[in-house]
């Protein structure tokens, strides 16, 4: 099969439906950083430029299979001015129809944001609906989540959410997009009946872990729905509290509750860990305190110590000093033997931001590096990340595209 990829951004089509054995016929892309990564990564494919001069174009109607492509989301997404098919990008949307006008590809596939749904108060996207109809398309729609779309080349989806609207349409067949974008056994409007026994809440441990302390704890509960996509179900959880039983023993209160003796529930104050066991035959202590961190140096042991707090480095005997010097280097001191408690792990709020090859994971690239291309007369390794970032915020995901692909290919004789 054949097809036409417009608002091509880095290909995220081409990349899933490469193993399907089909050819792009041509890209159509403006951007200056996604037209470099294309010329890069598809060199044979001409890249046609500006999508509204597709006159101009050397394709003939009915020479390609399928026409591709997700039109600006700018004037659609509800963190956008919400302009809609007033704004030029919108008013894409638009070409994309003319484009599949003139062709006649026998398959459209268009994504877009979700605010695409409600923009103009749904009468936007009704109008493209329509306007397919009109073209003589059976259409389908359907919101996927990238994070629940598995396929045999991404098992296990990618680790993202990001919901985008798709469409699907078939020249003259009303039914057989619908059969693309939705399991047959979701649309049959009669579900499975369920005959296994549920699974329950397990047991508490009392015959193990003794009694006295209760720890409430949470069961995450998984309602399935028919609907979900490609193998996966989706699920909403709740948590169930359930007392368990717990000691105190040496190893300090690991509990949030207790009960009183009346069947309520009370508070139970936290307990911090003030000296570890060394040995077998040594005992731990705990002091009542603020809730114990989940890393500390505290097993680094006792150690005489000048702290600067300047960094941190795990040599020359490294680690923290006093909790009042903060985060510092550690070097041999001459100060009093002291037990090392802070935290390894800063309170503090960070973000730490992904890096552009982790962004390319998101989305399903494969490989690594699918956007660190040569750039301005520079080589690949001195690409800059800023453009990289947009194009990739702006692509597909390529699990979601690769599924869509699949089951054209499953419904195309």
């Amino acid at each position: 099969m054949k097809y036409l990829s417009v608002c091509s951004g880095i290909e995220a089509a081409s990349v899933a439906w490469h193993h399907l054995g089909w050819e792009p016929v041509g890209f159509s892309e403006i951007e200056p950083f996604p037209s470099a990564v294309l010329a890069h990564r598809f060199p044979t494919v001409p890249n046609f430029g500006d999508m509204t001069k597709f006159k101009e174009w050397p394709i003939e109607p009915g020479s390609i299979d399928i026409l591709v492509g997700g039109t600006p989301c700018q004037s659609f997404s509800v963190a956008g001015l919400r302009a809609g098919l007033e704004d030029p990008r919108g008013g894409l949307m638009l070409t994309y129809l003319e484009i599949a006008r003139r062709l006649r590809p026998r398959w459209i596939v268009w994504e877009n944001v979700p605010g695409v749904l409600s923009s103009a108060g749904g009468r936007d996207f009704g109008s493209f609906l329509g306007a397919l109809g009109e073209l003589g398309y059976g259409w389908a729609y359907r919101l996927l989540d990238a994070q629940w779309c598995r396929t045999h080349g991404h098992p296990r989806a990618v680790p993202q959410r990001r919901r985008r609207v798709f469409v699907v349409g078939c020249l003259g067949d009303p039914t057989r997009a619908a059969q693309v974008l939705f399991e047959r056994e979701s649309v049959q409007r009669d579900s499975a009946p369920r005959r296994a026994k549920g699974q329950g809440v397990a047991a508490d441990a009392k015959n193990s872990a003794g009694a006295g302390i209760h720890e409430t704890v949470g069961a995450l509960c998984a309602d399935t729905h028919p609907g979900a996509y490609s193998g996966q179900d989706a699920y909403t959880g709740r948590l169930i509290p359930q007392p368990v039983a717990g000691t105190l023993g040496n190893r300090g209160v690991r509990s949030h509750t207790e009960l009183d003796g009346h069947g309520a529930y009370i508070p139970v104050h936290p307990f911090t860990k003030s000296k570890r066991a060394q040995s077998v035959t040594d005992e731990e202590t705990w002091v009542q305190g603020q809730v114990n961190p989940t890393l500390s140096l505290f097993d680094q042991g006792d150690t005489r110590a000048t702290t600067v707090a300047v960094g941190f480095n795990w040599q020359n005997g490294g680690g923290y000093g006093n909790a009042n010097d903060g985060l510092g280097i550690t070097v041999e001191g001459t100060g009093p033997l002291q037990r090392c408690n802070t935290p390894a792990v800063a309170h503090a709020m960070t973000v730490r931001r992904l890096t552009p090859r982790e962004c390319e994971r998101l989305q399903g690239f494969p490989g690594d590096d699918w956007t660190l291309i040569p750039w301005r007369g520079k080589p690949a390794d001195q690409c800059p990340d800023g453009p990289r970032y947009k194009a990739l915020g702006n692509s597909m995901a390529v699990n979601c595209m690769e599924w869509i692909g699949e089951r054209i290919a499953e419904e195309t004789p």
